[in-house]
């Protein structure tokens, strides 16, 4: 593999994004078309208004395409939150999804938070196991009905 770099999200990215998403929760999660959607509006509220000193985004890119992404926004003074983190296929196992939440979790410590927190699903089972490896706690879990998929919610959080 070669050397990943991490450049900051541009509005320029959104389509991709909301499109990757979309297309890879439909294949590996069996999502249906309200997906992508939903991902499009976080975005668009994201650029819309956020606090660069506060918040980011980053888009790793390998020999210049796109292959991830992974944020970090203010839920309230001192609380982030891990949204949109976002692999292809071809580039996991091999310590980038890593890299990304190590800089995620850096630069929320920089920006004065003192504990994040995420959401995710019980089915993602490669994302939780780097979640728990990296410090993080499960604090809940419950079934629910999302994107025509019986699903279990997940909230994760840790101290920073």
């Amino acid at each position: 593999m070669r050397d990943a770099v991490f450049r900051l999200f541009t509005p320029s990215d959104a389509p991709w994004l909301a499109a990757r998403h979309g297309a890879l929760y439909a294949e590996y999660d069996g999502f249906d078309e309200t997906f992508g959607p939903l991902v499009a509006g976080i975005l668009a509220d994201f650029i819309a208004d956020h606090d660069p000193t506060r918040e980011a985004g980053w888009i790793a890119e390998v020999e210049g395409r796109p292959m991830g992404s992974i944020f970090c926004v203010q839920l309230d003074d001192q609380t982030a939150k891990l949204r949109l983190f976002l692999l292809e296929p071809q580039m996991r196992g091999q310590g980038l999804g890593q890299r990304m939440l190590t800089h995620c979790m850096d630069f929320a410590r920089a920006a004065g938070y003192r504990r994040m927190e995420l959401w995710t699903h019980e089915s993602h089972k490669a994302a939780c196991a780097l979640y728990a490896a990296n410090g993080w706690r499960l604090t809940a879990s419950k079934p629910v009905h999302s994107f025509g998929r019986d699903l279990v919610e997940q909230s994760w959080k840790i101290d920073l």
